[in-house]
């Protein structure tokens, strides 16, 4: 069963999406919501697959739930309803964590498809967004070489060191690291020079750029503690 949110800022417009899912066999409407911080709460306390966020919300409030859910680590795909059909729009969604989108004119059905092929972790573009994707891909690939940096090193990384990493990445010094995930100073420290060593890079500001730089975002200020 695909267990779904809908993010839709005119109440009317959510029941009628949700009466449409409902009556799929394989789909579950877990929630409504029609603002961001409704969203993110229903998120928390809810088992979601699928979340659906309109670009109804306003003062840019689709692409912001997208950066949040995101940045909170939230294990859930959201997909973006209502996307004009430019190839900037749909990037400033992938780039911000969007697995998919649905464009304004498609149809309930087209919007069913796209559910599904997220569930299933198939996402469905059209051939000019997936062209600049590759082209994505094969410029970050470059900048990766050029800086000597092997992206294939953070598979060695264990579930906790990535943990880490994310949190030097976003800012966090050792004791504030330590604080968040309740453990000794002394074992962040250990992980951090772990972390350090399988990537090859000699600073914790090294370490976040190398998570920048493979996952295509913007690196916080780092300090170089050890």
């Amino acid at each position: 069963m695909i267990r779904v949110l809908l993010v839709e800022r005119v109440r009317l417009v959510c029941d009628v999406i949700g009466a449409a899912l409902e009556g799929e066999p394989d789909i579950y409407v877990a929630g409504m919501a029609t603002d961001a911080a409704g969203a993110l709460s229903l998120l928390e306390s809810s088992d979601v697959d699928i979340a659906l966020v309109s670009t109804s919300l306003p003062e840019g409030g689709a692409l912001s739930l997208v950066h949040s859910i995101r940045a909170d680590e939230i294990p859930v795909k959201v997909l973006v309803m209502g996307v004009a059909d430019t190839e900037p729009v749909i990037m400033g969604y992938i780039n911000a964590g969007a697995f998919g989108y649905i464009l304004r004119e498609d149809s309930i059905q087209e919007l069913l498809r796209v559910i599904r092929a997220a569930y299933d972790d198939k996402a469905i573009v059209t051939p000019a967004v997936a062209a600049r994707l590759i082209a994505r891909i094969a410029e970050l690939s470059e900048k990766l070489n050029a800086v000597g940096i092997d992206p294939s090193d953070y598979q060695e990384l264990t579930p906790r060191e990535r943990e880490i990493l994310e949190l030097i990445a976003d800012g966090m010094t050792n004791r504030q690291i330590a604080d968040k995930l309740v453990i000794e100073l002394g074992t962040v420290k250990n992980h951090v020079h772990s972390i350090l060593e399988k990537l090859n890079v000699n600073s914790r500001k090294d370490a976040a750029l190398y998570l920048s730089l493979v996952e295509g975002g913007e690196p916080a200020t780092v300090d170089d503690e050890l």
